[in-house]
């Protein structure tokens, strides 16, 4: 059943069809369900187009996200929305190019720190490159979701009674699994920003850098409005998804033999190299 996207409030209907000229975009020919509850409109974005919600989902707003998780994506056969399978090729898709772009610039391990992985990757096929970073991609985003659905699908009840108190502390839990999957997806559009790279000349590692925590934020944010389950505990599961995640990323790339940009790093050295120039500047 659609809700309230600013009190939850369980509504019949988002809107009323009273002419044939339904056009929603432009609000002809709909008159907005108000919600008994709030005693406003019950979804304002139902007349809204896509580039106001994207807006709207860069800014974190929880009344769009609840929008689309809760009245426009929702599905009750527990199956994905088309619209979501969609998103999700489009975002797979860009960010075959951006771990590409990234991993080209990064340097091998010892002793070759004087070259990068393109040394590698130029050796190789083009098509294998790509099959290659298609399938680090896909398997990286299913190591971040199936944790995820995991912890949330785990019945409490089945949780030894001496974990038990702790487990309903950290994890939330929440029985409907696809559900999870298309908050995470939804916000992550952020990772579309990089299409910038195209037109303006930015530094990549420091752009995929901002951009990845851009999409954790969003990424705890949606958990949060979804499950209503607090932003610590929403951060937990994505902690480990994270986690899990870059761990599958980093082993493919380092069986692959290509440096992770972590061989030969010391935050010692990062450290004292920033005094110093801070130093240098005063």
């Amino acid at each position: 059943m659609p809700i309230c996207i600013s009190c939850r409030h369980p509504i019949p209907v988002l809107y009323t069809t009273y002419s044939k000229a339904d056009d929603r975009a432009l609000g002809k020919g709909v008159r907005l369900t108000q919600c008994p509850n709030c005693k406003g409109f019950a979804d304002k974005y139902v007349e809204h187009d896509f580039v106001v919600l994207f807006i709207d989902l860069v800014l974190i707003k929880p009344e769009v996200y609840r929008h689309l998780l809760f009245n426009r994506l929702s599905q009750n056969n527990g199956t994905f929305d088309r619209a979501i399978i969609r998103l999700g090729i489009l975002l797979l898709l860009f960010d075959v190019y951006l771990t590409w772009a990234r991993i080209e610039k990064l340097p091998l391990p010892p002793p070759n720190h004087l070259s990068t992985n393109a040394a590698i990757l130029q050796a190789q096929p083009l098509l294998f490159q790509y099959l290659f970073f298609l399938g680090l991609v896909a398997l990286s985003t299913l190591a971040f979701h199936l944790p995820i659905r995991l912890l949330c699908s785990t019945n409490p009840d089945r949780i030894p009674h001496v974990f038990r108190g702790v487990w309903r502390r950290c994890v939330p839990y929440y029985a409907h699994p696809t559900p999870l999957s298309t908050a995470l997806l939804v916000s992550s559009c952020t990772k579309l920003f990089p299409i910038l790279l195209i037109i303006w000349d930015y530094d990549l590692p420091s752009s995929a850098t901002a951009v990845s925590w851009a999409v954790i934020v969003n990424n705890i944010a949606a958990l949060e409005i979804l499950m209503d389950c607090g932003y610590v505990r929403a951060g937990t599961l994505v902690a480990v998804g994270a986690c899990v995640s870059s761990a599958v990323g980093w082993g493919m790339v380092w069986g692959a033999g290509l440096g992770t940009g972590w061989e030969g790093y010391s935050p010692v050295e990062e450290v004292w190299g920033w005094w110093r120039e801070m130093a240098a500047l005063v």
